[in-house]
């Protein structure tokens, strides 16, 4: 049923799939045969280093047999149930899932079909909860592509759908130490003064806007895509006593640095903070089988209990998805994988800071366990952009081009590469990768001021 030559595969699919984020006549993708660890092989056999985890979401590896198993399993003795029956694989997951939250605070969870609608179901639950309306979130923010939550999305990709979207958005500025709007004049602050300026910031738009119309602040709580922004010491904490203040739930988007990503099983912990509600997806199954999760402490379930959630879609809680979660999470157990990547982000932090020291290009590296990032400017005093924002360049499309022709796979945005490898990598092999991207950074290296 599922024959089909290798070198058909390509012109198949650009025959009849309608791709997602592409201008479909410019679409040229990798076609991929199978992938095993932290690598993965195209139809010609090519070999490619991941260091994107696909899509920052495969933390445990590729064809981890333990995962197929149980998958296989859970497929022969139940495939589907109806979300409002519940099953076995139901309950041990959702025990699961809540014990692994934050001090087990988060006890009660609510299964969804990835991040997205996680980050709408956190949405809903906030505004239930509250009876207020207005969600606050970050410009460097991206909490996915459905319309609640690409509304919640600060940066450039929720523009294109404007206005047909949620309302009651209104967003505020990263703590973002590089670039910051604050301090350009006065770049050596204190972090504790830093973090206390951005947290001024956020309380003075909950004041303009009304502490009494606002549901929830919702913040990744390490910026993904748009920058390994890592909190400063005291602005998490400081967020929690805000939304303590003023009656507000706080709503973690841990679907990209949750699951070992940073080095905690949450990227919250390194804080000490526990918030409200925490939506995850990505590592819950490592991508697996499609699974977000909206956990939340018992007081934000109760508001529910004498009436309906009227939410929910036909695959929630699909068992072959939460048994994925299940043996992932053993997995991860099992393997260490969570103090791997803690291990592991000291010996990136080396890495990218070898790498800054080589090459003019390079303004900043930045990473947090195995959550990383590359920023390449042209002039390393005026912080110049290899790439304008939300755009591109010839000097970064060859560098992404020049690691691809040489076997290594990553994300470049705008004017940033991200490393955002597999937990299970070995210090060899992030080596491995290092190698290459420290002969494509010539390409950059090239049009920076020295």
């Amino acid at each position: 049923m599922f024959d089909l030559p290798d070198d058909e595969i390509l012109p198949l699919s650009k025959e009849h799939v309608f791709w997602t984020w592409s201008a479909q006549a410019k679409v040229n993708p990798i076609a991929v045969k199978h992938a095993k660890g932290v690598y993965f092989w195209d139809v010609d056999d090519k070999r490619y280093l991941d260091f994107n985890s696909m899509t920052m979401c495969v933390n445990i590896g590729h064809g981890d047999e333990r995962v197929i198993k149980a998958m296989q399993d859970q497929a022969a003795e139940l495939p589907y149930a109806a979300p409002g029956m519940t099953t076995k694989i139901r309950a041990i997951a959702s025990k699961t899932v809540a014990e692994v939250t934050p001090k087990g605070a988060l006890s009660k969870v609510l299964f969804t079909l990835g991040g997205a609608d996680a980050n709408e179901n956190a949405i809903k639950l906030a505004r239930g909860y509250t009876k207020r309306h207005k969600i606050l979130s970050r410009y460097r923010s991206y909490h996915g592509a459905s319309a609640g939550a690409m509304a919640a999305t600060g940066d450039p990709r929720r523009v294109a759908w404007e206005p047909n979207l949620m309302t009651g958005v209104v967003h505020f500025l990263d703590p973002y130490r590089y670039r910051s709007t604050f301090h350009r004049t006065n770049p050596d602050i204190s972090e504790q003064e830093f973090a206390r300026d951005y947290l001024n910031h956020l309380e003075e738009i909950i004041l303009y806007e009304g502490p009494e119309s606002i549901a929830a602040v919702l913040l990744e709580t390490v910026t993904g895509t748009n920058g390994i922004l890592i909190p400063p010491q005291g602005y998490m904490q400081g967020v929690r006593a805000l939304c303590d203040k003023y009656g507000i739930v706080m709503i973690c988007d841990e679907v990209m640095s949750g699951f070992g990503r940073t080095g905690k099983m949450f990227a919250i912990e390194h804080w000490d903070v526990i918030p409200d509600i925490i939506t995850m997806a990505k590592g819950l199954t490592s991508a697996y089988a499609p699974l977000g999760a909206v956990a939340m402490k018992p007081e934000i379930a109760a508001a529910f209990d004498e009436h309906a959630f009227e939410s929910g879609l036909t695959y929630t809680s699909h068992p072959i998805s939460l048994a994925a979660a299940v043996a992932n999470i053993h997995a991860m157990r099992e393997d260490k994988i969570v103090e791997h990547a803690a291990d592991m982000g000291g010996v990136l932090r080396r890495m990218l800071t070898d790498l800054g020291e080589a090459h003019p290009s390079i303004g900043e590296v930045r990473n947090i366990g195995l959550f990383g990032i590359i920023e390449l400017v042209k002039d390393r005093k005026t912080k110049e952009p290899m790439a304008l924002w939300n755009g591109s360049s010839a000097e970064m499309i060859a560098l992404r081009k020049y690691c691809l022709d040489n076997g290594l796979f990553l994300y470049t945005h705008w004017h940033t590469v991200l490393i955002i490898p597999p937990l299970i990598i070995t210090e060899e092999q992030l080596q491995e990768g290092m190698d290459i991207l420290d002969k494509a950074l010539e390409i950059t290296d090239k049009v920076a001021k020295k």
